[in-house]
């Protein structure tokens, strides 16, 4: 993961689902709805019991970390990272321990994405409680593992870090939270956003390895200090510009969603008792051919 293409994965995946959870929040917001409502998986790929009621959300969850801990192990081709022990050394050292921390942060969210499975096919409204802890969980080990990764780096990659670490912790706090008090949209919006500048920091780690002024960024310049943290306040708001963008899109789309499903007389008509028997028996009578022929 100390490579581009290693951040650039999950910095993708965390901003493809910032997204995908940001119009969630926003279709429900406007529609009044109480609860999130998770698309399902089509009914093709739910025949068997354990899938039939398993979100997009929950498959992604272990897509996305499984390829990225096989690009831990094998990531660039012909290489094979799996070793734990060098057993041929006689002190018998631990290898490649900044993929084997990264192999552990994937298997957590991994962990998240089956809870979310089982808990969506048998344990109905109360597992959505098991899910958040789960995912909440995820965020903890991954702040954990961060604070000893960051060892024997430079000063610079110390900075970057550490930022990252900031809106993973209030993720989990916040996720901490949603399991005792869930369907709130407050938090649902607050969790956006921080998920939004998750991933727009990770893709911020990406551009300091192919830099757009063309020029690296110096471990030993306090002015590059300085700005890295002047860009992730810039990322605050940039995160909740691309928040009100997509509840933006996603009310134009519901409006005018809305304005195609209305047709002239569609609405539901009580049926008139009070007049005349004429009408209901021309009802009835054109009723019966239907009754035959059924």
């Amino acid at each position: 993961m100390g490579t581009l293409e290693g951040h650039l994965l999950p910095g993708v995946g965390l901003l493809l689902f910032s997204f995908y959870y940001s119009a969630l929040t926003s279709l429900a917001l406007l529609r009044g709805q109480k609860v999130l409502k998770h698309p399902l998986l089509p009914g093709k790929l739910r025949g068997h019991r354990l899938s039939r009621q398993v979100s997009y959300e929950a498959v992604v969850k272990v897509l996305v970390p499984t390829c990225g801990i096989i690009g831990e192990y094998f990531y660039p081709l012909g290489v094979n990272r799996v070793q734990m022990i060098d057993w041929k050394d006689p002190r018998r050292p631990f290898v490649f321990k900044d993929n084997w921390q990264h192999v552990t942060m994937f298997g957590f969210f991994i962990l998240s994405g089956v809870v979310d499975m089982v808990s969506q096919a048998h344990l109905g409204r109360w597992g959505v409680k098991l899910e958040r802890a789960a995912e909440a969980l995820a965020f903890y080990v991954l702040i954990m593992l961060m604070v000893t990764h960051i060892e024997n780096k430079s000063s610079l990659e110390i900075r970057v870090h550490l930022l990252l670490m900031i809106p993973s912790f209030f993720l989990a706090l916040v996720l901490t939270v949603e399991v005792w008090v869930p369907n709130h949209p407050p938090i649902w919006i607050l969790k956006c956003w921080l998920g939004l500048v998750l991933s727009s920091w990770m893709l911020q780690i990406c551009e300091m390895y192919i830099p757009l002024t063309g020029q690296p960024w110096r471990a030993d310049d306090p002015m590059d200090h300085a700005f890295l943290t002047i860009f992730f306040c810039w990322h605050l708001v940039l995160a909740a510009a691309l928040f009100l963008a997509t509840y933006g899109l996603c009310s134009l789309w519901h409006s005018h969603y809305s304005s195609w499903t209305k047709t002239p007389g569609a609405r539901y008509q009580r049926c008139p008792m009070e007049s005349s028997g004429e009408e209901l028996e021309k009802l009835k009578a054109e009723a019966l051919p239907q009754d035959e022929v059924v």
